[in-house]
C-alpha cells in the first residue's frame, strides 16, 4: 500500500492561493521531484479544472515557459491523475481517471493499488481526507510571504487536532522552506 501525501504551496499566514507562492526554477524542481517520487496525482474537480486549463497547453508547447516548467508539464501529462467529483464524470486529459462513489473506499483502493504513493494537491479535498484519516504525510512548501487573504489551509477546520511528527525541514535559496511531516498514529 502506498502513502497518501498532501502537498501544497502555503504562505506564512496559511494562504493557499496558487498565485501567492514563488514560482521559480527551485520551486518547480521541488514539485517535479515530488511528482516523480509518486505513482499518481489526486485532485478534486476544481483543482483538476484549473490544472487542465493550463498544463496540457504547456506540454504541447503552446505556451512559452522556462525549461523547468515545461519539464513539469511533460511529466504531468504522462502521470496517472485521479479526480474526485460528484458533479463531473468526463475527464479528457490524458491518463485521468474518475473516483466516484464512497470517498473513503475509493481513495483507499487507490492507495492500495499505488505502491509508489499518491500525491494529493487539493486543499478542499484534503480537508475531507484528513477527516477520514487517509492522509499519511504532509509536504508543504512554506513561502516567506504574508498574503493577508484566503483561501487558507483547512479553512473550514478539521474535526479535531491532527498531531504531526516532523520528518525534515529544508530551506530553499528563495526563502521558502520545504516542510515534511508524518501523521502521528494514536
Amino acid at each position: 500500500m502506498g502513502l497518501l501525501t498532501f502537498s501544497l504551496n502555503i504562505t506564512l499566514d496559511g494562504c493557499v492561493d496558487h498565485q501567492e507562492g514563488i514560482a521559480d526554477d527551485e520551486t518547480h524542481a521541488f514539485f517535479t521531484r515530488l511528482m516523480d517520487e509518486s505513482g499518481a496525482m489526486l485532485w478534486g474537480r476544481t483543482t483538476y479544472e484549473m490544472m487542465e486549463s493550463y498544463w496540457p497547453a504547456v506540454a504541447r508547447g503552446d505556451v512559452d515557459v522556462p525549461p523547468t516548467v515545461r519539464e513539469w508539464a511533460l511529466k504531468l501529462q504522462t502521470k496517472s491523475k485521479y479526480v474526485v467529483s460528484s458533479t463531473r464524470t468526463d475527464f479528457p486529459w490524458t491518463n485521468t481517471h474518475h473516483i466516484a462513489g464512497d470517498l473513503r473506499s475509493g481513495v483507499q483502493k487507490l492507495k492500495d493499488a499505488t505502491p509508489a504513493g499518491v500525491l494529493l494537491g487539493s486543499g478542499k479535498l484534503a480537508t475531507e481526507l484528513n477527516r477520514l484519516e487517509l492522509i499519511d504525510e504532509y509536504k508543504f512548501l512554506v513561502h516567506p510571504r504574508i498574503a493577508g487573504h484566503g483561501p487558507t489551509l483547512y479553512q473550514s477546520g478539521p474535526p479535531n487536532t491532527r498531531r504531526l511528527e516532523l520528518v525534515s525541514a529544508k530551506p530553499l535559496s528563495n526563502g521558502a522552506v520545504a516542510m515534511h511531516y508524518r501523521r502521528m498514529r494514536s
